[in-house]
């Protein structure tokens, strides 16, 4: 029976930093890490962004879990019992800890329909298996306008396929962007000569010989030789749950400690379900700086220290050239201010409610994250008039 002091189950990002936090205040006690991939932790990022640009795919690994951790890859977890601080596998295998880490992440949507015919994007097998079908060549339907969607039809694109587009929203990322900004990037892409079929919403797929025929509830359809969807992620919450572990819809509720519900059990992540004080409400973030401050804070904290986790995380993507930066809370229901250099190229997009600036997006405005961050602190109130060109300082 392996015996650790820390176990993580999960072997992202976050648990990669959780093992740096984790040795920072006890560098001689025993890890452990157990998680599904074949591969030990890497940056997640590159698999929609530098991986296509030419960034060696050895640069992607990450290094804390190199030495002093004993990885368990391919395994996974069936159950916690956490009355015996104890973690089973799929083999029946029983490994026990002193302090647990859940750090499952989230899981691709899937349609209804579909099957194997459609590739999810989430991890480095998806990746290799992209690159490789993008290698041979063919039309390439991708389903799904966010974050996911728009970086691999740009990447595919790039890559000299012929790309079309589908979604039900009325622009690329409108449920982060203003509605303007949003069909601006429509037209962005297609002048990039990817073919964007916004308010269109998949109903089905068929096959037909090779070919695969994309239905859309409108009745058009899509020819395409492959199919990509990237509709979002549901938080791996179903362990926590199952082990009596408070579970939110949103995901794993945690503590300002990134503790759990129960004792000695923390999550951080795309999982954990934490309070912010920048913004006075509870998140569920998925992205790469929550994934790495949570972490490293939730590490440090299972190992004695008492560190609250209070930061206000940031986001970043690239959509051909260009490419922007985002703090805080980005919902284009609230009022927008948009204070543009250039419209739709350059410029800061501030989110406001009850005059306080709860969100700014950063269009091509570069190293001004921690200024934002200063911003949506400041109680305000503020009008578009006090906005305009105080970002970039």
């Amino acid at each position: 029976m392996p015996a650790y002091k820390y176990l993580i189950i999960g072997g992202g990002m976050t648990a990669d930093a959780a093992v740096s936090g984790i040795k920072e205040i006890d560098p001689s006690g025993s890890i452990g890490l157990i998680t599904t991939e074949r591969y030990p932790p890497y940056n997640r990022p590159p698999l929609s962004k530098g991986l296509w640009k030419g960034k060696p795919l050895e640069k992607i690994f990450r290094k804390a879990t190199e030495e002093g951790v004993e990885r368990h890859l391919s395994t996974t977890v069936q159950s916690i019992q956490p009355q015996s601080k104890t973690v089973i596998d799929e083999k029946g295998v029983a490994y026990t800890y002193e302090k647990l880490l859940i750090a499952t992440g989230g899981s691709p949507i899937r349609l209804p329909f579909g099957g194997e015919d459609i590739l999810y994007y989430r991890t480095l097998d998806d990746y290799q298996n992209l690159r490789t079908l993008a290698e041979r060549g063919g039309r390439f339907a991708v389903i799904g306008g966010g974050f996911i969607g728009s970086e691999i039809a740009a990447a595919l694109r790039n890559a000299g396929q012929e790309v079309v587009m589908a979604f039900p929203d009325v622009g690329i990322s409108a449920r982060l962007f203003p509605a303007d900004l949003s069909r601006s990037i429509n037209e962005y892409y297609r002048q990039q000569g990817v073919e964007v079929l916004a308010g269109e919403l998949v109903s089905g797929l068929e096959r037909w010989g090779s070919r695969l025929v994309l239905k859309m509830k409108s009745g058009n359809e899509i020819e395409a030789d492959y199919v990509v969807g990237g509709i979002g992620i549901r938080p791996n919450t179903a362990l926590a749950e199952a082990a009596g572990i408070q579970v939110d819809r949103a995901g794993i509720v945690v503590d300002n400690y990134l503790m759990t519900s129960v004792p000695d059990v923390y999550a951080a992540g795309d999982v954990a379900y934490f309070f912010s004080p920048a913004l006075d409400q509870r998140l569920r973030v998925e992205h790469e700086d929550n994934a790495l401050t949570g972490g490293k804070i939730a590490g440090r904290n299972m190992a004695g220290d008492r560190t609250p986790y209070e930061h206000l995380s940031y986001f970043y993507s690239d959509l051909f050239e260009l490419g922007y930066e985002a703090v805080g809370e980005l919902n284009p229901e609230l009022e927008t201010f948009a204070d543009w250099e250039e419209p739709y190229r350059k410029g800061v997009v501030y989110y406001l409610h009850d005059g306080g600036v709860r969100g700014v997006l950063l269009w091509d405005t570069w190293g001004q994250v921690d200024a934002a961050r200063r911003l949506i602190a400041e109680p305000g109130p503020f009008t578009p008039a006090d906005l305009r060109g105080r970002l970039p300082e």
